[in-house]
């Protein structure tokens, strides 16, 4: 919502600026269509070629990502780790085979079935699940620290998975000033072409063509750049989910008290997402 905001402040106040100062806005507008056709064009050529069709997909939907902003709100990091810490106490009073129905089949599962929200997100499940499934063919086994390396490596994945739309986004915001440049060189040589004609015309034809400099320039810093860091939030604020499943599930395999457990995971949250210690708690014994 901010970045639409935020998009249609910058471009009345720089038109709006524009003509503000005497500026006349019918020859811009008149040779916007045809610069951006040259910029945009390449643009998607570049994409399409650096890119495969998960990459080209990703990259769309990382604008969607940008309008939207995170995926999961406070109330999904309480039922995440209150899900976690659920079944690690499971574990712990049950022991494997208790656990192992819930794990092998979470969609399945009465209590993920409690949490669609988190179910829904199948990366974090399977981050939950796999973990666990090991803990449980393992028979308990397993060194704690051996788990948290399996986490991380998992983890580590995804997060660059889940950050190539940013990159690709950065990567189109860097070369949009020379792509700019491209249709500006281009609307030089024509004007250069049409060198007979009158002052008042070839001033047109060169305006036109720096036209095309100033639409790389205002795009890329603008807009794409911008847009490229606030993806590059929304990402990091969709990770903290992980890492709080993570603590909660390295915590309570230390044999930490279950107060101690929670509160290590919902100190690693940002504030926009981080419930208070006493909320979370209530939410352990409302289950």
């Amino acid at each position: 919502m901010f970045a639409a905001i935020g998009i249609v402040i910058l471009l009345v106040m720089v038109f709006g600026g524009f003509a503000i100062t005497g500026g006349a806005l019918g020859p811009v507008m008149e040779a916007i269509p045809h610069e951006m056709l040259i910029i945009l064009g390449a643009a998607a050529g570049a994409l399409v070629t650096g890119n495969n069709m998960h990459g080209i997909k990703a990259f769309f939907g990382g604008f969607a990502k940008v309008i939207k902003g995170p995926r999961h709100t406070k109330a999904d990091h309480i039922d995440a780790i209150v899900l976690t810490t659920r079944l690690m106490k499971l574990l712990r009073a049950e022991g494997p085979v208790a656990l192992e129905s819930h794990v092998t089949e979470p969609e399945n599962s009465a209590l993920f079935g409690e949490f669609p929200r988190i179910l829904a997100n199948k990366p974090l499940t399977a981050l939950i699940c796999d973990t666990l499934t090991l803990i449980v063919v393992s028979s308990g086994t397993l060194e704690t620290h051996a788990v948290e390396e399996v986490m991380d490596n998992a983890m580590k994945t995804h997060f660059h998975e889940l950050h190539e739309p940013q990159h690709a986004l950065q990567n189109l915001a860097d070369a949009l000033p020379a792509l700019g440049i491209v249709a500006a060189v281009l609307g030089v040589v024509k004007t250069m072409g049409s060198i007979d004609k009158p002052p008042p015309v070839l001033g047109g034809m060169i305006g036109s063509a720096l036209v095309g400099t100033f639409m790389g320039v205002l795009l890329a810093y603008g807009i794409v750049g911008p847009m490229a860091s606030r993806l590059k939030q929304v990402i990091e604020a969709d990770e903290q989910i992980f890492h709080a499943v993570k603590q909660v599930l390295i915590a309570s395999l230390h044999g930490w008290p279950q107060p101690l457990v929670v509160e290590s995971a919902r100190s690693g949250l940002g504030h926009d997402f981080r419930p208070g210690l006493s909320e979370l708690l209530d939410a352990l014994r409302a289950r």
